[in-house]
């Protein structure tokens, strides 16, 4: 099907949100199965500070249901503090949960940043008449309030009340949850379900159609291309591929000609494989350290490769860096972990 299309659902019991554009997977959220521990990030939790442990760069957190969170802001902390974090990413095997004391309570349209004062409005809104209207809404609406906020690009030609409702809401719940400061660790306020994530992260610009039911997924091919991303091989223009396969250290990506081995085939191979690799990771769930092994080209080309990658990677939700090439010839890549690993 052609266009944008937003596809809820479920699978084995799970939620499952599907992007998919002109009937490609672009984006897909899965709820954990019910017995996974922790919490997912967006989470906001009240805890309180363990013993500090020198050479660590960073202080544990208890959490509730014994569960523990790291914390690398540690300036004025005192074991035993109370204080409230967000979960802002997911851990590694056993770790500790990464948490932040830098608070985001997010809507469709307005991010309230208790944290950070201050008022923003989206770069993407870039109609000066729009951002003057804007601005005085958000002002309005913040006014007393020492928080900061954030005004999403969709808020761009919301209806005005809309934008003031939005707000007083995010800024309302931002006040109740930072306010509960006594007791033992708790979970304040839960993470977004894929299907409220989709709707919240989703909807700008405005998909074409939403599809909900019991066979939206299906009718959709959403569980054959959910099928496709669980295999290693990842087949590209002209006969070309590549594979990748994280291991516990780092994720593995290895990019291959084909049948042919020429420089204007690798090249042409790498090119494609830069293009894709945002899709894959963001689909697969995969973070951490990224080792890519492109196929042999000219060193003169590599700054055509840095310039498909800094495109590609344009823009992507997970904070991303592109280190850069190694002296054995390999690109590295640092990517946020925002979301579980797909598994079968």
């Amino acid at each position: 099907m052609k266009g944008r299309v937003i596809v809820l659902g479920t699978m084995d019991g799970r939620e499952v949100a599907a992007l998919m554009v002109d009937g490609k997977l672009q984006d897909l959220l899965i709820a954990p199965p019910d017995d996974t521990p922790g919490f997912a990030p967006g989470a906001i939790l009240r805890g309180t500070v363990d013993r500090q442990m020198k050479g660590i760069g960073g202080v544990f957190i208890r959490l509730p249901d014994g569960a523990k969170g790291f914390l690398r802001d540690v300036g004025g902390l005192a074991p035993g503090q109370t204080l409230i974090v967000q979960v802002i990413g997911r851990p590694e095997g056993a770790k500790a949960i990464p948490v932040s004391r830098r608070l985001l309570f997010k809507s469709r349209l307005a991010i309230v940043t208790p944290d950070a004062p201050g008022l923003n409005i989206s770069r993407r809104i870039r109609d000066e008449e729009a951002r003057a209207d804007l601005t005085r809404i958000a002002e309005a609406a913040m006014e007393g309030s020492p928080f900061g906020l954030i005004l999403r690009s969709a808020a761009e030609g919301a209806d005005p009340d809309a934008v003031e409702a939005d707000i007083a809401e995010m800024r309302a719940l931002a006040q109740a949850v930072t306010a509960d400061l006594s007791g033992a660790p708790e979970l304040l306020l839960d993470a977004a379900t894929p299907h409220e994530e989709a709707w919240r992260d989703w909807t700008d610009p405005a998909p074409d159609t939403v599809e909900d039911g019991p066979d939206a997924l299906a009718d959709h091919g959403v569980p054959e291309a959910i099928a496709a991303v669980l295999t290693p091989h990842v087949p590209l223009p002209g006969g070309a591929s590549m594979v990748i396969e994280p291991t516990r250290a780092l994720v593995a990506v290895d990019v291959n000609t084909g049948a042919d081995t020429s420089p204007a085939a690798g090249l042409k191979a790498n090119i494609a494989a830069a293009r894709e690799l945002p899709r894959q990771l963001r689909l697969r769930g995969l973070g951490g350290q990224i080792v890519v092994d492109f196929a042999p080209v000219a060193k003169k080309d590599r700054a055509t490769l840095d310039q498909q990658l800094k495109s590609a990677f344009r823009g992507e939700a997970a904070e991303t860096v592109l280190a850069g090439w190694t002296p054995l010839g390999n690109y590295e890549i640092q990517r946020k972990r925002d979301r579980p690993p797909l598994t079968a």
